[in-house]
């Protein structure tokens, strides 16, 4: 499989139009705005928390999703042959603020600096925040949000972590609650980590797992316990995880969101010892903290059509924009973003 290229609008670097541009995140959208931006004569420069570009397809997404050569060698050819600047280990924010895969940060940058030094800003940081249920339990130590936990066994495949500073799973227990992709995720690393048994525990069916039924089958041919109808109520332990009790439910009326409703069925409590509790329900989107963009109730930045944020000259894509995403929905935002982004720094009316 050759390389991801993100700069496929051109093939050479074209004549400057001496314009600079600053992108905060070098994930897939990230790097999508760049390849475009790059394409069309601009200067870009990628701020990103992290020690190499790539965002969560490097640093979340296992490697028998995504290889890393092709995430690498994509950013290689915007760095080398484009001539994309890159700052890594650098974090944008308006005020400090600590998030997940803050581990590596050496710098940060105000917000304010950016906007005096570049011509137009493209917001594409993510959503690096992880919904934990809030259950009697939670503050013991084993209970890990799956994003976290995935992002360290994956940063010591890369070599920016030691093997040692990543959950010790061999020879343990381990459940995963949640059924979408993040979930599978954690629970195949934990098998492949050497762990002695994974359950994994759903609200709903196997129809209903955002994974879909053939990802979950595949888990369960290789040994994971599936445990749909169950909900975690309480994490069991004094400072350690040594257990989860979880209620058995049914499925009601569909909610919102098209799905039937999971309903607790009382007295159908019961207990399953475990050493690790790894949460996969949810990640919230992270815009550079303590700004003064404008959000809305999930988190998620306020864009106009051309995806410009409620400051002029601010623009925002990926994930922290439409919340999360996959890898190609992501990209493509990012791809709208750059071409709006175009129009606007050259003064064309869209």
């Amino acid at each position: 499989m050759p390389g991801m290229r993100f700069a496929f609008h051109c093939r050479e670097k074209p004549e400057p139009t001496g314009k600079k541009v600053a992108i905060v995140g070098a994930g897939p959208a990230g790097l999508a705005a760049a390849g475009y931006l790059v394409c069309k004569g601009h200067e870009v420069h990628v701020y990103d928390k992290l020690p190499e570009p790539g965002g969560l397809m490097l640093f979340g997404i296992p490697e028998f999703r995504i290889p890393i050569y092709r995430v690498r060698d994509g950013y290689s050819e915007l760095e080398n042959v484009f001539e994309v600047k890159f700052y890594p280990k650098t974090k944008v924010v308006f005020e400090e603020m600590q998030e997940e895969g803050d581990d590596f940060v050496e710098r940060t940058v105000s917000f304010s600096e950016l906007k005096e030094n570049y011509d137009a800003i493209l917001i594409a940081t993510g959503t690096w925040k992880s919904t934990i249920p809030n259950i009697p339990g939670i503050e013991l130590e084993g209970v890990l949000p799956a994003l976290g936990y995935l992002f360290r066994i994956k940063s010591a495949k890369l070599g920016h972590l030691d093997w040692n500073e990543v959950t010790p799973v061999e020879g343990k227990k381990v459940m995963v609650v949640g059924a979408g992709h993040t979930a599978v995720d954690a629970a195949m690393e934990s098998l492949l980590l050497g762990a002695e048994e994974v359950y994994l525990s759903y609200r709903r069916t196997i129809k209903e797992a955002p994974a879909g039924p053939y990802e979950i089958n595949l888990l369960r041919q290789k040994g994971v316990k599936w445990m749909e109808l169950t909900i975690p109520v309480r994490i069991i332990g004094e400072k350690r995880v040594k257990g989860v009790e979880l209620q058995r439910c049914k499925l009601g009326e569909p909610d919102k969101s098209g799905r039937r409703k999971p309903i607790p069925i009382e007295g159908s409590n019961f207990q399953i010892e475990v050493d690790y509790v790894i949460f996969a329900v949810g990640q919230k989107p992270t815009p550079p903290a303590g700004g003064e963009i404008a959000l809305d109730k999930w988190g998620c930045i306020i864009v106009d059509k051309r995806h410009m944020t409620s400051i002029e000259g601010v623009f925002a894509a990926g994930d922290v924009v439409i919340g999360p995403s996959k890898v190609g929905r992501a990209v493509l935002d990012g791809l709208y973003a750059a071409k709006s982004m175009h129009a606007w720094l050259m003064g064309v009316r869209e």
